[in-house]
């Protein structure tokens, strides 16, 4: 909610060009369609939701260098089969983005970079069949998931009187469990709409 205050708030500001070495700030809201990639099997796409901020510098007339703080859900759901079903399992991450971004026409950027991670929570749910019946299960254990994640987004963006579409594809390069639990990655299909507001 104070994200989208700050953004209502910035159409105020009168859309303008950002100069070579100027900063900026970017507040930005979005969701994400997640799933884990690797060595696993039945994994659907997940719906999340998140949102935070970046602060772009103007290194260059077609090169921008970002770096962020946004909170998003990620994890994956199960497809059901004949003991467990509606399995969904839900990843809240404090992620870094920092990229460099290349304007291949006026407002429209190719992007690239490294995006740290830090687990703040965990919530898997479902239902399992055992003892004739379906009984439903909820865990927020943390304890044999890794706090650490470590990802490459690339995506484009497209801006329009300061409005900013953003569409990236995080690769997680780091196993979400810890070993010996098998290599599951995080793999995060990301939208964001963002609004620039130059200092």
């Amino acid at each position: 909610m104070m994200i989208a205050a700050m953004m209502v708030a910035a159409l105020g500001v009168n859309a303008q060009d950002v100069e070579v070495g100027q900063i900026y700030l970017k507040p930005m809201v979005g969701a994400t369609l997640s799933t884990f990639t690797g060595d696993v099997t039945g994994a659907k796409m997940k719906f999340g939701v998140g949102g935070g901020a970046e602060v772009g510098f103007k290194l260059a007339e077609p090169f921008d260098l970002t770096a962020g703080v946004l909170v998003m859900m990620e994890g994956s759901k199960a497809k059901d089969n004949d003991t467990n079903k509606n399995q969904s399992t839900t990843l809240t991450y404090l992620n870094v983005p920092i990229l460099a971004n290349l304007y291949l026409t006026r407002g429209l950027a190719l992007k690239a970079g490294v995006q740290p991670g830090f687990l703040l929570s965990c919530k898997a749910k479902g239902s399992e069949f055992y003892d004739g019946a379906w009984h439903d299960y909820e865990d927020t254990d943390k304890t044999f998931l890794n706090k650490f994640d470590l990802s490459i987004p690339v995506g484009l963006s497209y801006e329009f009187s300061n409005f900013i579409i953003d569409a990236r594809y995080n690769f997680g390069l780091l196993k979400v469990g810890k070993s010996p639990a098998p290599s599951i990655r995080n793999g995060v299909i990301m939208l964001t709409l963002g609004y620039k507001i130059p200092f």
